[in-house]
């Protein structure tokens, strides 16, 4: 949750009203609400936000929420951001059937029985439990198993924590990820390999920048992108310097003996 909230803030929007909705969408008509977005209110009671009812995309990420009862009327809601709250029970969006992207990283889930109730979300297809982006993840997480539960219990989903496990690239995640275990396990046994600092970045400085728009839903997109640009940069920092070092390793290792006489 967020650290620093403007108290005023808090006071005015710890309850979702129809005239805070109406103020953030400029739609007089709840019905007439397609995306919403109320990232860092100090919200606690989601109030009348089921009267959005053709709802689609909503993120309610960085508050202070517990029960998602309203939600449970937006029947055609495709994507849900409820990142950095401190929820346990999610049984009412059991109903919103046609959920594909569904992001709970940073709550208070703390086994695999408070998520049983999202196994009859037959579209989803996207499942977020943490976020190493924003350092966010759940109490079940520490599970070594945690992995491998959650893709027996959602056979059907395609990305898990912004890794695409089906689909276009899932072969490359997992040859990064068998390279990588390689890598480390190399490492281990000979202990550690000297540090190359030299390494040449894969991209031209800049290459990440993103334009801005004061378009709401362009804002929202490429915050959504940029997040996974941040990711990528990691993995690509990560990369070259596991690159470097099996480079280093491999030149050592071909030099030719010599010996003493």
């Amino acid at each position: 949750p967020p650290s620093r909230i403007d108290k005023e803030s808090e006071t005015e929007f710890a309850k979702i009203t129809a005239a805070l909705l109406k103020s953030k969408t400029g739609e007089f008509d709840l019905e007439s609400v397609l995306y919403l977005k109320l990232r860092c209110l100090g919200i606690y009671d989601l109030g009348c936000i089921g009267e959005c009812i053709n709802l689609e995309r909503l993120d309610l990420s960085g508050n202070y929420i517990t029960s998602l009862k309203p939600l449970a009327s937006l029947k055609l809601l495709i994507v849900l951001n409820l990142s950095a709250n401190r929820i346990t029970n999610f049984e009412p969006i059991c109903l919103c059937d046609n959920l594909q992207s569904l992001n709970v990283a940073g709550n208070l889930i703390s086994s695999f029985e408070n998520l049983q109730c999202l196994q009859s979300l037959r579209k989803l297809e996207s499942f977020r439990l943490k976020d190493i982006s924003c350092n966010y993840t759940n109490p079940v997480c520490k599970n070594t198993s945690y992995r491998n539960i959650i893709l027996e219990m959602f056979p059907n989903i395609k990305v898990l924590d912004g890794e695409r496990l089906a689909g276009r690239g899932s072969d490359l995640y997992q040859l990064c990820r068998d390279i990588d275990d390689s890598l480390k396990a190399g490492i281990y046994k000979n202990g550690p390999l000297p540090e190359v600092l030299d390494c040449k970045p894969w991209v031209e400085e800049g290459y990440w920048d993103l334009k801005r728009s004061n378009n709401a839903i362009i804002e929202e997109a490429y915050k959504q992108f940029n997040d996974i640009l941040h990711e990528c940069r990691l993995l690509s920092n990560r990369a070259a310097h596991l690159i470097s070092q099996t480079e280093r390793a491999l030149s050592i290792n071909s030099q030719p003996k010599q010996y003493v006489l």
